[in-house]
């Protein structure tokens, strides 16, 4: 088998999958019938075996998509699927600004839009810039006090106007072309989730667990859905997607709760840990919800990787898998990375895995003890993937394999962006940008 090389032609438009029925290869066929084509796929774990080690490793995937790159704004599933992108990064340039306090534990995003960047400083000044680095506006509201305590900020962009919250209880709204303050509220919680902005409202979660929406006219809020609660509270940041009829996200316990739009009455409510794990909740790390067609994905460091039924919260599958990174959901695949530095495959109906590479197979074995992902893009020739000892790893699509690894840093950097052929990634005190 491993003088074998198999091609795996993943057709993202025409949706057709096949493995070489005569490799020997198959543990168990399965008929995917979808648009009266076949899929024909492995069951390739029994329960007893261990998901830590590589398989099939020798297998090729070979994507094939026409391109469409979503905006950053813009996007309410969570999932940025076949980016179009193939950069080798040979040029780094940086923007500088304030050092952030507890940048490694919130891990705040910038917010892209079609002229330039939002991000913030130390003190809470929100900095517009375009894609040369040219200054557009800054703002900040806050008073002397507040900007000491160092603010935590949020971003959101509905039309001509940017949606800020904040760990200080804040909300607001600025004009996005000359960040002049439209109008400003505050609650008695936090903030700390992504903000989700549709039709003419936005939606986020509070350190209470409380899901809020609010007008983006003038912030007058329209309704409110509150879950479990624990006295101990965690920096964690919350995730949310939003669909026509929807709002869904997850609690600090790993609770899953979707809403009607239109008033907050619930629909369903999945758990994904059980009641011991609640009380120590505060250890429970998971990915950002990912939603694709009528699906949802989410994973967490409990050794959970779920699919979940968004008409009635109904757990389609779960596979015993350690990640926190957002997955990728392309056609029929879902790319994940686990902790330990594996880059899995996932067949997206069944759950079943396909492929498991060891992406620090390079690295010697006393430097892989330390090292986490923090999230990745999927481009047309390499998979990004930026770790927290600030390295950036090229992985080849086709193989799954670690091509190439660029130092950009020695300190945490942010999962990678990729905004007009350009790719970003943001450190403390500057965001960086390769080609």
């Amino acid at each position: 088998m491993n003088k074998i090389k198999l091609s795996i032609v993943i057709s993202l438009f025409l949706y057709n999958c096949s493995l070489n029925p005569n490799s020997k290869f198959w543990t168990e066929e399965q008929d995917l019938s979808q648009d009266n084509k076949n899929y024909k796929i492995i069951k390739v774990f029994k329960e007893d075996e261990n998901k830590k080690d590589e398989f099939n490793k020798n297998i090729e995937i070979k994507l094939v998509s026409k391109f469409k790159n979503k905006k950053f704004y813009k996007n309410l599933d969570n999932n940025f699927g076949f980016q179009n992108f193939e950069g080798e990064l040979n040029k780094i340039s940086k923007y500088n600004f304030s050092k952030i306090k507890d940048f490694n534990i919130y891990k705040p995003d910038p917010i892209f839009h079609d002229k330039g960047i939002i991000f913030f400083e130390s003190d809470g000044t929100i900095i517009n810039f375009d894609f040369n680095s040219k200054l557009i506006w800054k703002q900040n509201i806050y008073n002397k006090k507040e900007k000491k305590v160092g603010p935590i900020l949020y971003f959101s962009i509905y039309e001509n106007f940017l949606i800020v919250a904040d760990n200080l209880a804040k909300y607001y709204k600025l004009d996005l072309n000359s960040g002049n303050i439209i109008w400003k509220k505050e609650k008695s919680s936090p903030f700390n989730s992504q903000i989700k902005t549709y039709k003419n409202n936005f939606y986020l979660i509070d350190s209470d667990n409380i899901l809020r929406s609010i007008s983006v006219h003038d912030g007058k809020e329209n309704w409110d859905v509150r879950t479990d609660s624990f006295l101990i509270q965690s920096k964690k940041r919350l995730s949310l997607v939003v669909t026509p009829d929807k709002v869904i996200f997850i609690n600090k316990v790993g609770d899953i709760t979707a809403v009607d739009i239109s008033d907050g009455e619930l629909r369903w409510q999945t758990p994904t840990q059980d009641t011991a794990v609640h009380a120590g909740s505060f250890s429970v790390s998971n990915s950002d919800l990912v939603l694709d067609n009528q699906n949802l994905y989410i994973s967490n460091n409990k050794n959970g990787f779920f699919s979940i039924d968004t008409t009635g919260g109904i757990i389609n599958w779960k596979q015993d898998l350690l990640s926190i990174t957002r997955p990728t959901i392309i056609q029929n695949l879902i790319f994940t990375i686990t902790l330990d530095g594996n880059l899995v495959v996932i067949e997206k109906k069944t759950g079943n895995i396909i492929r498991i590479t060891n992406l620090f197979e390079k690295l010697k074995k006393k430097n892989r003890e330390n090292i986490l992902a923090n999230g990745f893009v999927v481009g047309k020739k390499y998979i990004y993937l930026s770790t927290n000892n600030g390295r950036l790893f090229l992985i080849d699509t086709l193989t799954g394999k670690t091509s190439k690894i660029i130092k950009i840093d020695n300190q945490n950097i942010s999962g990678p962006f990729v905004v007009n052929k350009f790719l970003y990634l943001i450190k403390n005190k500057s965001i960086i940008r390769l080609n």
